[in-house]
């Protein structure tokens, strides 16, 4: 990343920074009902970016009204936007009021816009060295930056310099306006040349150079063998009044006549009294209240998140900051007996483990970090107390700690007490932390990662994540106090002091994202119930899971590591026999010049870069026709196999329980599916006999079995349900084969007569429709040409006229709605399901076919876990053990003797996890490991 300089002369695009703010929470509006919330906004920027830069020297510049010289260039120009809302228009006048009582300088030129004034003060500045930063979020600002001139997106906190751009762009910054030229730019209507595109431009520029030599050397064009590359010329001839035209439209002036210099932007003294009549009429009673008590606004602290009130009318409060000092921390058996009694007392408070490292297994205790409201004289203010309560500091003149199994010993009990409510991020790992210390934790309500999961599948869902999306605060990187790479300190090895000051505020932001999170999901039975009854006791489940681990046998995997080693040697010496010499198989650069290079197969797709891709799909094909692509799917595979598992899974095993011990993770996938990792269960191959064999090292231990339970076809059976096809229902209810009825129906034959090819055919088209294939996709997928493919489709969906017209709808909600359902409300977002961009759009669409189905399914085998976890607590845990959930199958160890009784029981249990107007199916296997069983 760049590095900033100090005191930079930074230039704020007031205008990107407006818009920004208006159309991001919160949406605020006083009592007189006048919007505010992008004053708001655009204040806490400003704020956040004078405490992160302490400029002496910045200047706001906004867009004039009216029209500029690029209106009058093509009359087209930014056509497409709408004008701007009276909701904004109102804000102006008091925003730029408040910025300049802030002491900030403004800026606005008539006839230009706010780019081509930075652009000319970025010019300037740099003729005269001085070190510029220019906040904004428009990539057409890249083409300003030099070796003075620095750009930084707040939003994303990404600083660009020279590298920056030619890394995010694919072009240096003199090439970005050749680069906007080409491929037109949708927001500001620039046209651009028809049929050029992000990754055409970038090939163009990298293979010839600046649009004018481009135009020099249209020859060249097609050599340079990106996609649509023969044909590219042609388009380049007949748009080139287009393309010179967007080259004015894109360039930024650098000589707008300006009155006032680089010394003129000078900050100066906060105007408090204009302050005050300001925050007064926008109703900021916060920073009121700070600046009433002699607080400089800008070198302040101001609130910087917002949480929904659960009146009937949403009025949106602000969150305040804590008043409350992060520097807490329990030495003595009185301070610690005063804890003890304010987290008994309190209705609610979040808490966090400390630990030494972030594997369950191999983690040990540091500290315990506790915060709770406490009261304020302000009815709306929200101030909270945080404490942190070291027990295993062992770095030099560490401080006197309290003793370790003492301590536990006295929290054990609130902990274990199912009141007061507790509120944690990953109750999972701190559950199975706490377990092998022998607390079982109880009283946890709320799981702030489950919570905003449940809210919305879709982004990250690190703590990090959530507080910059909920809060609005950057979260200090835990690099920042212990290191990075190998010589990052555990956190025992840390300072008392500045591990108080961190934990305290991540504990701080638990609770605030709770409490901001929870009337988001109280105004949503639905989901409230779908984290109550589901996410969080399966967290419970998950954890035990995880404790319990699998056997594997080690032996078993080395000797298939050997096996493989063999075979790898053997493709080594047939690809270097077809290659004429030898090479690293493992590289896609020397891959790439041996294949297209040397032996001069078709090159099939490029890369970004304009290189001939080596990706698997390429390959694919090639191997159809040529034997070194075949060779290296396979080289691939193996090494794939016997890194990932066959060499590295005896090296996972834990030495004091000799199993292997994977994580579930329940806020990963947007559908609501665990994934797993360390090892990744999810991933191991079943379709190679090589895959399968990895599986036969999941053993049974002498006198058990290996029992494996698999849903059967769930997702079609969910899509007879969601759809009321009657041929699909009928054919469920009956116990047809799906695959050869459907085959029956497409193919015209009868069902005794369908084919194996007929019914792998069929069972293509079943699962291509559910995952929104197209006619493309079928025909690719059973190489068959597209006009076969689609004959296939229409007769399917003439025999199931239910699934088409569910698949119609489904895509008008998502459409309307933004977001699918799932049979027990999960939503799932698709923010791009109404996008301008036709792949971003097609993507969402078949999202929207499939997530329901995906989702349910999630759901239903979660379900299934949970009641199961509550069947086998009633058993004795020697008889009985949930080892593994994949996808739609879980995995058990089953006593030999309990083994017939105990499988029909689970078959029952999964039968009945929901009710679908088809009967639910899980098929059961037993062995002595997991391959045999499955």
């Amino acid at each position: 990343m760049a590095t900033i300089p100090e005191n930079p002369f930074v230039l704020v695009d007031g205008s990107s920074y407006l818009y920004r703010a208006f159309y991001s929470p919160p949406h605020l509006t006083n009592s007189a009902g006048d919007a505010t919330g992008a004053v708001y906004g655009v204040v806490n920027m400003l704020k956040s970016l004078m405490q992160q830069f302490s400029p002496s020297h910045i200047v706001v510049i906004f867009d004039a009204k009216g029209k500029t010289f690029r209106d009058d260039l093509y009359d087209q120009y930014k056509a497409n936007r709408p004008s701007m809302p009276d909701e904004l228009r109102t804000q102006i006048e008091p925003l730029h009021a408040v910025i300049k009582a802030m002491g900030l300088p403004i800026l606005i030129v008539p006839g230009v816009e706010a780019d081509d004034v930075i652009g000319t003060l970025a010019k300037q500045a740099s003729e005269q060295g001085i070190k510029t930063l220019i906040s904004t979020g428009d990539k057409d600002m890249a083409q300003l930056v030099d070796e003075h001139t620095l750009l930084i997106n707040t939003m994303t906190n990404t600083v660009l310099d020279r590298q920056g751009v030619q890394e995010k762009f694919g072009v240096p910054p003199e090439l970005i306006i050749d680069y906007l030229a080409l491929m037109g730019d949708t927001a500001d209507n620039i046209p651009g040349v028809r049929g050029v595109g992000e990754k055409t431009a970038v090939a163009m520029i990298q293979g010839i150079g600046s649009m004018d030599l481009i135009y020099e050397n249209l020859d060249k064009l097609a050599p340079l063998g990106f996609r649509g590359s023969k044909t590219i010329s042609k388009k380049m001839v007949d748009n080139e009044a287009m393309a010179r035209l967007s080259y004015q439209l894109a360039t930024i002036k650098l000589d707008v006549a300006l009155d006032v210099t680089y010394p003129d932007f000078k900050t100066t003294k906060q105007d408090t009294d204009s302050l005050v009549q300001l925050f007064g009429q926008l109703e900021f009673k916060r920073w009121l209240s700070a600046l009433l008590d002699g607080e400089n606004i800008l070198k302040g602290t101001m609130s910087t998140a917002v949480v929904q009130s659960s009146s009937l009318n949403d009025e949106k409060k602000e969150l305040p900051q804590s008043v409350i000092r992060h520097d807490q921390c329990i030495y003595s058996q009185g301070q610690f007996k005063q804890l003890i009694q304010k987290l008994e007392n309190a209705e609610l408070f979040s808490f966090s483990i400390q630990t030494t490292s972030s594997d369950y297994m191999q983690a040990k205790i540091v500290g315990f970090s506790f915060a709770l409201q406490c009261q304020s004289k302000d009815a709306d203010e929200i101030n909270i107390e945080a404490i942190y309560l070291p027990l295993k500091h062992d770095y030099l003149d560490a401080p006197q700690q309290l003793e370790y199994n003492e301590i536990l010993d006295k929290l054990k009990p609130l902990l274990e007490n199912s009141t007061p409510k507790k509120v944690v991020y990953n109750l999972k790992y701190m559950r199975s932390v706490l377990l092998q210390e022998g607390i079982k934790l109880q009283g946890v309500a709320f799981d702030t990662m489950l919570e905003a999961y449940v809210l919305d599948s879709t982004g990250k869902h690190d703590r990090t994540s959530l507080t910059i999306k909920y809060l609005q605060y950057q979260c200090v990187p835990f690099e920042s106090l212990a290191g990075k790479g190998k010589k990052q300190l555990p956190l025992n090895k840390i300072s008392i002091k500045d591990v108080t000051s961190y934990v305290g505020v991540n504990v701080e932001l638990t609770l605030r994202l709770h409490l901001l999170l929870w009337p988001k999901l109280e105004k949503l039975p639905c989901l409230v119930a779908l984290y109550q009854d589901i996410e969080l006791p399966l967290a419970h489940v998950l954890s035990d899971i995880e404790l319990g681990g699998v056997e594997i046998d080690a032996k078993m995997l080395a000797e298939q590591s050997v096996e493989i080693g063999i075979r790898l040697a053997e493709i080594e010496k047939c690809a270097y026999l077809e290659a004429g010499k030898e090479f690293n198989l493992s590289s896609p650069k020397q891959l790439q010049n041996i294949l297209f290079e040397d032996l001069k197969l078709p090159i099939l797709k490029k890369t970004p870069k304009g290189a001939p891709s080596t990706a698997e799909e390429v390959l694919v094909e090639l191997a159809e026709t040529y034997a070194l692509p075949k060779l290296v799917i396979e080289h691939r595979g193996l090494s794939k196999l016997k890194s990932t598992y066959t060499d590295k899974l005896p090296k996972m095993i834990n030495a004091l329980t000799g199993r292997v011990h994977t994580s579930y993770h329940q806020a990963v996938t947007v559908t609501g599916r665990l994934s797993s990792s360390d090892p990744n269960l999810q991933n191991i191959p079943i379709r190679s006999p090589r895959g399968r064999r990895i599986r036969q090292a999941f053993i049974a231990p002498t006198g058990y079995k290996i029992v494996a339970a698999d849903y059967s076809q769930i997702e079609l059976r969910i899509m007879a349900h969601l759809s009321q096809d009657k041929g699909l229902l009928d054919a469920f209810s009956t116990g047809l084969d799906i695959h050869k009825a459907t085959a029956s129906e497409v193919f015209s034959v009868a069902l005794e007569d369908v084919t194996t090819e007929q019914r792998r055919s069929a069972k293509a088209i079943n699962f291509g429709l559910i995952y929104g294939m197209s006619a493309f996709g079928l025909a690719k997928q059973l190489k068959i040409s597209r006009s076969e493919a689609q004959q296939y489709m229409d007769k399917y969906f003439n025999r199931y006229p239910g699934v088409l017209i569910y698949m119609q709808e489904t895509r008008e909600k998502a459409r309307k709605n933004c977001f699918v359902e799932t049979i027990s409300g999960r939503r799932l977002q698709l923010p791009n399901i109404n996008a301008r961009n036709g792949i971003l759009k097609k993507a969402s669409e078949r999202a929207a076919i499939n997530a329901p189905m995906q989702g349910t399914a999630a759901d239903i085998i979660k379900k299934a876990m949970l009641d199961i976890a509550l069947w086998i607590e009633k058993q004795d845990s020697a008889q009985v053990q949930l080892l593994m959930q994949v996808h739609d199958e879980l995995v058990f160890c089953i006593k030999d003797e309990y083994v017939e009784n105990y499988t029909h029981k689970i078959k029952e249990i999964m039968a009945q996890a929901i009710c679908l107007d088809i009967p639910l199916i899980a098929d059961v296997g037993v062995g002595n490991n997991w391959d045999e069983a499955h």
